[in-house]
């Protein structure tokens, strides 16, 4: 396989095709007439033939010239393209962000912290992937996301984890359970009630199911969703139990439509935080991110 032409030698050449002269195209090149020379000495070597001649003291292309210059002119065409997408990159706002997020951090994190995002960089393309931790995971190794706005991981993954902040898992439970209205929950009875949970195989429903294992409780699951808010109506319609951070609960709570009480004594947290490869350096806009999810979170586990 043949090598790739010298781009230097290739804008030499272009610019001595439209001035004719060693003498003009030193002079744009910032160059000797010598070293032009034996650029396109070389440049010829590189592709086999003569692709200038001397008439007098101008120079004009041979036939194998005028084709170098129509491919010339589009190699350096998109080089330039290329150097100019690349430098807008590296300019306030001119970038692209790839985030990955739980469907409740979709629903609860990025909305006010995307409204901040664009006023500081409102050319930044943004796209957003909804999944669950080990799902955000995958899509890092695949390159396909840049940042995850998701639960720690695993130990044992090649990722940097930026914490924002921790919550506290609840039962929540219809006005009108029988926990709600005696104001705390009977322990026998916690085996005896229908659950209405998130994923089963999520990374929270793991941590539930090992937390009950500890006291020798198995929950009945009697409804696995992935949404949300399908969740909280089945709960409020007396269909059955969920359990759930209050955050992502925080209107039903206030206005009475539901109900939070604390598992047990021991209690169950969970760490948020940002997700990204592990020693790839951040860019502003990530950086800025960031930024933004940490001061958004606050007040969220207090």
């Amino acid at each position: 396989m043949s090598q790739p032409l010298d781009s230097r030698q290739l804008r030499a050449f272009s610019i001595l095709a439209r001035t004719g002269s060693f003498t003009q195209a030193a002079r744009e090149l910032h160059l000797s007439q010598s070293a032009v020379s034996h650029s396109m000495k070389a440049l010829e070597r590189e592709v086999g033939c003569r692709i200038l001649d001397k008439m007098g003291k101008k120079v004009v292309l041979t036939q194998a010239g005028e084709q170098l210059l129509e491919r010339a002119a589009r190699i350096l065409a998109e080089m330039s393209e290329a150097r100019a997408e690349l430098g807008r990159l590296g300019k306030w706002g001119q970038s692209r962000l790839r985030l990955g997020a739980s469907t409740t951090a979709c629903q609860h994190v990025l909305p006010g912290v995307l409204r901040e995002f664009k006023d500081s960089f409102p050319k930044c393309a943004i796209s957003i992937e909804p999944g669950d931790t080990p799902e955000m995971i995958e899509a890092l190794r695949a390159h396909k996301i840049d940042l995850a706005v998701n639960l720690e991981p695993k130990r044992g993954e090649p990722l940097d984890f930026r914490p924002l902040f921790t919550d506290e898992l609840h039962f929540i439970v219809s006005p009108q359970h029988p926990w709600a209205l005696a104001g705390r929950v009977t322990r026998e009875e916690i085996a005896r009630q229908n659950y209405i949970v998130y994923k089963r195989r999520s990374y929270t429903s793991a941590m539930i199911e090992e937390y009950f294992r500890t006291d020798d409780i198995v929950l009945f699951s009697q409804l696995d969703l992935g949404n949300m808010e399908a969740i909280k109506e089945l709960v409020k319609l007396g269909l059955g139990v969920s359990i759930l951070a209050p955050w992502t609960a925080r209107e039903e709570l206030e206005e009475g439509s539901l109900v939070a009480l604390p598992l047990g004594k021991r209690k169950l947290r969970r760490r948020w935080g940002v997700l990204h490869w592990q020693g790839r350096r951040m860019s502003l806009v990530e950086d800025t991110f960031i930024g933004l999810c940490a001061d958004a979170v606050r007040t969220i586990g207090k």
